[in-house]
């Protein structure tokens, strides 16, 4: 399986992003020094799918799986469509819910079969949620120390308003499709459909 194994706060400082975006609350003391070379369109577009892919810990291929599917679809617009089907991932619910502390951790939670999509087992990251659909932690995983030291690490994270979480139950219910301006994520999606318009 492909990894991404740069240091994340390198990658951050590169990409301009703050390390909050990924759930991360350290601080890069080092500033970016770029040799005044001015960004090129492609570099500005390329830079913005970098950030996309690195805020979802998503690969190129499924990436750009994302986006031929947001483009199929008849609603909305392609670059709008794209960050509300990577924000309806399930690593990224959990991760929004409060259930993990990083996405990475989400996506790990997801894989190691501790999570329930409406009572059933879901160990695919990439699944989709619906609304209406109820996640939550398998009944045997809500005692271990590992829920309890992310719960405590996460306690003071906001939850956005288009789902609810449980912190008690470990449970939360996605109550409504995120519009692009309830996604918090800071990244021009019309630069990457330039992008892949090419």
């Amino acid at each position: 399986m492909a990894r991404d194994m740069t240091p994340v706060l390198k990658r951050c400082r590169s990409l301009g992003l703050e390390p909050g975006y990924l759930g991360i609350d350290k601080k890069s003391n080092r500033q970016l020094t770029r040799s005044g070379r001015k960004v090129s369109e492609y570099g500005l577009q390329l830079r913005e799918k970098q950030k996309a892919k690195f805020i979802y810990g998503v690969l190129e291929k499924p990436f750009r799986n994302n986006f031929e599917r947001a483009s199929k679809l008849k609603y909305g617009t392609t670059g709008e469509n794209m960050m509300i089907l990577l924000e309806l991932r399930l690593d990224n619910v959990v991760f929004r819910m409060g259930f993990a502390r990083t996405r990475k951790e989400a996506r790990q939670i997801v894989d190691h079969k501790m999570i329930l999509v409406n009572g059933k087992q879901v160990n695919i990251p990439s699944y989709i949620v619906s609304a209406g659909d109820k996640i939550e932690v398998k009944e045997k995983k809500k005692s271990i120390q590992r829920m309890k030291d992310i719960l405590e690490a996460t306690e003071g994270r906001a939850v956005p308003a288009w789902m609810e979480s449980d912190k008690e139950s470990l449970s939360g219910t996605v109550l409504e499709i995120p519009t692009r301006e309830q996604i918090d994520v800071p990244v021009d999606e019309m630069l990457i459909v330039e992008l892949y318009s090419k």
